[in-house]
């Protein structure tokens, strides 16, 4: 009984207590803002809300990186180092090297698997 009674005023120490960690008076970090992103930017088109306006934003911005110079070449030239056709030319990373051929020297040894476990 004693326990019972014991039980029963912990679970209501327990259930008053609850709200008042639920109502902690710290603040809250204020939320961080976002930068807008500049007019002229393909960005900045796609936070058009007409898909009109946004696709005319786009040609805008597509003609204008196209019209933008190419950066010139400068004057300084480079000297070019001998090459060497005796060293073969490594493989790109996204192609695959051929299969190596291993010499065969007859048949490969399996290790016996085990018998039982416990």
């Amino acid at each position: 009984m004693r326990l019972l009674i014991a039980s029963a005023a912990a679970l209501l120490a327990v259930a008053f207590a609850a709200p008042s960690f639920a109502q902690d008076d710290t603040p809250t970090p204020a939320p961080v803002p976002t930068a807008k992103p500049k007019p002229g930017t393909s960005a900045y088109c796609q936070t058009l809300k007409s898909a009109s306006s946004r696709s005319s934003c786009l040609k805008k911005v597509s003609a204008q990186a196209k019209a933008a110079p190419a950066p010139t070449k400068t004057a300084k030239a480079k000297a070019k180092k001998p090459t060497t056709t005796a060293t073969p030319k490594q493989p790109d990373s996204a192609q695959l090297a051929p299969p190596a051929v291993a010499p065969s020297s007859g048949p490969v040894s399996v290790p016996p698997l085990p018998q039982k476990t416990i």
